[in-house]
C-alpha cells in the first residue's frame, strides 16, 4: 500500500516549497478564502532542523524506509505545526494508512496554510471524493479552473461531478466551456444529447445530432444515429426517413442496415427483417462482426420464440457454403449443435470447418479432439493433436492429448518424446495437475527403458509440481524398493498412498513389499492380507508372488506355496516362481 501511496506523493512533493513559515492568511473551514491570525515566524534554528528532518523523511521514502519517513514527518510537525508541505505529505501516508477521513483533514489543513497552492488544492478535490463530498470537490475544482482557465483536463473532471450529481445543467454549461476552448467534437456533441435527452429536452437533442449531420454532410454514420435516436424515441416514421437516406446513398452501410433490422422488427415486418438478414450474412463487406451479432439475434428469436431449430440450422449452412474470411460463424455454429445435442459426428464436422478456416483456433480443436478422446479414436487424437502443438507450443492440453492417445496405443518412444517436449513450455502459469502427470509418465517410461536414474529425477520433478500426487508417490516407492536402496524414503511415500487410499490393493501391495524389503515381515503379512482382500477379485501374478515371499519369511509355507501355485498359474513361464515352490523357499531374484 505505501509504494502506491509514495509513487502518487513523489509527482505533487517534489514541486513545492520545502517549508512553509512566514506570515500568511488561509482558508476558513469551509474553504473558502477568510482572514487568519499572523503566523508566529520560525527561528532560525527551528527552521533548519525542520528542513533536516524533512529532507530526510524524503530520502528515507526514496530508500523505501516508509515508516521512518512517517515518522520523521510527524516529528516535522512538533518542530513546525504549521508547515503545509508536511501536511500535504502526510496525506497520502494516511490515506493508505488510517482512513481518507484523515487525509482528507492533512490535505486541507495543507490548502488552508498555502492557499495559493494549485497542488494542494486538487490533492483536497480528491480527497473530498474519496470520503463522498462531491459538492465540496466541484467547488474545489472550480476554484482551481478559475486560476487555470483553459485547462480541458479540470474540465473534463468537472463534467465527470456534475454527471454524477445529476446537475445537467451545469455538465451542458461545462460541455460548451470544452467547446470554446477546442471547438465541438463528436464526443462533446453526442454527450450534450445525451445529457438533453436525460432532461428530456428531446427536439434539444435531436437538434444536435442533426447538426452534426449538417456539419458533416459526407459521414453517414450522423445520419444513421440520427435514425437510432429516432428510434429509441418512438418515432419510426423520421427514423425511415434518416435511414433510407444513407441507404440511398451508400446500399451496403452495415449501420443504417442493422438500424433496419430494428425498424422491421418494431414494426412487425418480420419477413422483410429475415430478407435483410440473410443479404447482409451473405454480404462479403458486411464486416464479421456484425455477422456475428445477426446470427446471435437470429438464435435468440428462435428460442425465445420455442421454434425448434430447423430454421436456424438451415441459415448457418447457406451462410457457411459461402468462403469465410473468419471463423466466428462457423464457431457459433458448432457451439448451437453442441447446444441442441446433434449428434457427435455432425458437431465434430462443425468442429473441422472452423479449423478449415482457422487451423490455428484453440477452442474448436480442443473440442474437437476433447470429442475424438472421449469416443476413443485415438488415430483422431493424434491426427488433430500433432499440428496443434505447431500452432501453440506453449498449449500443454495439447501435449496431454497427444501424449496419452500415444500411451494408450503403447507407442512409449512417441509417449516419452511428447511429454518431454511439453514440459519444457511449462512455466508458472501451467496446470499443476497437468505438469505433474507429465513427469509422472516420463518416469514409467523411462523405468521400462531401465534408466532408473532418469525415471527418478522425472519422478522428483513431478512431485515438486504436485508432491500428493498419488499415482507417481506409488511407482517412485515401488521402484526404489526393487533397487533396494533409499527404503526409508519409499515407505514414507508409500505410506501416503495408503493415507490417501487405504482400499488401493496396488498401494497397499506396495507398502507391504517395501515393509518385507526392510525385514518387518509381520508387518508386511498385516498389508499384503488387506491388499489381497482389496483386489480379490483380480489379483496379478505379483501380488500373489508377494504374498507367498511375505508368508514364507513369516514361516507358513502352506500359504506361501498356496500363493505361489497361484502366482504361476497367472504367470506360467517365471522360472523363479517354480524354483521357489520345488525348493519351498523365498529366492531374491531382484537386480
Amino acid at each position: 500500500m505505501l509504494n502506491k501511496i509514495v509513487s502518487v506523493m513523489l509527482l505533487f512533493v517534489v514541486s513545492v516549497s520545502l517549508i512553509g513559515c512566514g506570515q500568511m492568511r488561509h482558508a476558513g473551514n469551509d474553504g473558502t478564502q477568510g482572514y487568519q491570525p499572523v503566523l508566529k515566524p520560525l527561528s532560525h534554528n527551528d527552521s533548519l532542523r525542520l528542513k533536516y528532518f524533512y529532507l530526510e523523511a524524503m530520502s528515507q521514502q526514496t530508500a523505501g524506509n516508509y515508516a521512518t519517513a512517517y515518522d520523521m514527518l510527524r516529528h516535522c510537525l512538533r518542530i513546525n505545526p504549521n508547515a503545509a508541505e508536511v501536511h500535504y505529505a502526510l496525506s497520502f501516508y494516511d490515506g493508505g494508512l488510517n482512513s481518507d477521513s484523515m487525509a482528507l483533514a492533512d490535505v486541507k489543513r495543507a490548502t488552508e496554510l498555502s492557499p495559493a497552492n494549485n497542488y494542494y488544492m486538487e490533492r483536497l478535490a480528491e480527497a473530498y471524493i474519496k470520503t463522498g463530498d462531491l459538492q465540496r470537490a466541484t467547488e474545489t475544482y472550480e476554484k482551481l479552473y478559475e486560476r487555470n482557465p483553459g485547462t480541458t483536463d479540470l474540465l473534463d473532471m468537472l463534467l465527470k461531478l456534475y454527471y454524477q450529481t445529476k446537475d445537467y445543467e451545469k455538465a451542458i454549461a461545462t460541455i460548451e466551456r470544452t467547446e470554446k476552448l477546442d471547438g465541438s467534437t463528436e464526443n462533446t456533441a453526442i454527450t450534450k444529447m445525451h445529457l438533453l435527452s436525460m432532461m428530456d429536452r428531446k427536439e434539444e437533442a435531436l437538434q444536435v445530432l442533426r447538426t452534426l449531420s449538417q456539419e458533416h454532410p459526407y459521414d453517414l454514420n450522423y445520419r444513421v444515429m440520427t435514425g437510432n435516436w429516432l428510434l429509441q424515441n418512438d418515432r419510426p416514421e423520421e427514423a425511415l426517413q434518416e435511414l433510407t437516406y444513407v441507404l440511398e446513398q451508400d446500399p451496403e452501410n452495415s449501420s443504417a442496415q442493422m438500424s433496419m433490422l430494428d425498424y422491421y422488427k418494431a414494426a412487425g415486418m418480420d419477413s422483410l427483417a429475415n430478407v435483410l438478414r440473410i443479404k447482409m450474412l451473405m454480404n462479403d463487406d458486411t464486416p464479421s462482426k456484425t455477422k456475428l451479432v445477426i446470427m446471435n439475434q437470429i438464435v435468440d428469436d428462435n428460442e425465445r420464440g420455442g421454434r425448434d431449430s430447423t430454421a436456424v440450422l438451415n441459415v448457418f449452412r447457406t451462410v457457411l457454403r459461402k468462403q469465410q474470411k473468419t471463423p466466428e460463424i462457423a464457431e457459433l455454429y458448432a457451439a448451437y449443435m453442441a447446444l441442441k445435442r446433434m449428434p457427435q459426428d455432425s458437431v465434430n464436422n462443425a468442429y473441422k470447418r472452423v479449423l478449415q478456416i482457422a487451423p490455428d483456433n484453440v477452442t474448436s480443436r480442443l473440442q474437437l479432439i476433447d470429442a475424438y478422446m472421449k469416443a476413443d479414436e485415438l488415430d483422431s487424437v493424434i491426427v488433430y493433436s500433432k499440428p496443434a502443438a505447431e500452432y501453440h507450443p506453449d498449449e500443454l492440453a495439447f501435449y496431454y492429448y497427444l501424449g496419452f492417445a500415444y500411451m494408450q496405443k503403447d507407442m512409449d518412444d512417441e509417449t516419452l518424446d511428447v511429454f518431454t517436449r511439453g514440459v519444457k513450455h511449462a512455466n508458472s502459469n501451467s496446470n499443476p495437475d497437468i505438469v505433474s502427470d507429465f513427469y509422472a509418465v516420463i518416469g514409467d517410461i523411462c523405468h521400462l527403458k531401465g534408466l532408473d536414474k532418469e525415471a527418478f529425477a522425472a519422478y522428483d520433478s513431478c512431485l515438486q509440481w504436485k508432491a500428493d500426487n498419488i499415482g507417481c508417490l506409488n511407482n517412485y516407492a515401488y521402484y526404489l524398493s526393487l533397487t533396494g536402496d533409499s527404503l526409508a524414503k519409499a515407505e514414507q511415500m508409500s505410506y501416503k498412498t495408503i493415507k490417501a487410499e487405504p482400499g488401493n490393493g496396488t498401494y497397499l501391495d506396495t507398502y507391504a513389499w517395501i515393509l518385507f524389503k526392510q525385514q518387518r515381515y509381520a508387518e508386511a503379512q498385516i498389508y499384503i492380507e488387506q491388499a489381497l482382500k482389496a483386489d480379490s477379485a483380480d489379483l496379478s501374478a505379483d501380488v500373489l508372488e508377494h504374498a507367498g515371499d511375505i508368508y514364507v519369511m513369516n514361516n507358513n509355507i502352506d500359504m506361501a506355496l498356496e500363493y505361489w501355485r497361484k502366482a504361476l498359474e497367472k504367470n506360467p513361464d517365471s522360472k523363479v516362481l517354480i524354483r521357489k515352490i520345488k525348493l519351498r523357499k523365498y529366492i531374491n531374484d531382484e537386480k
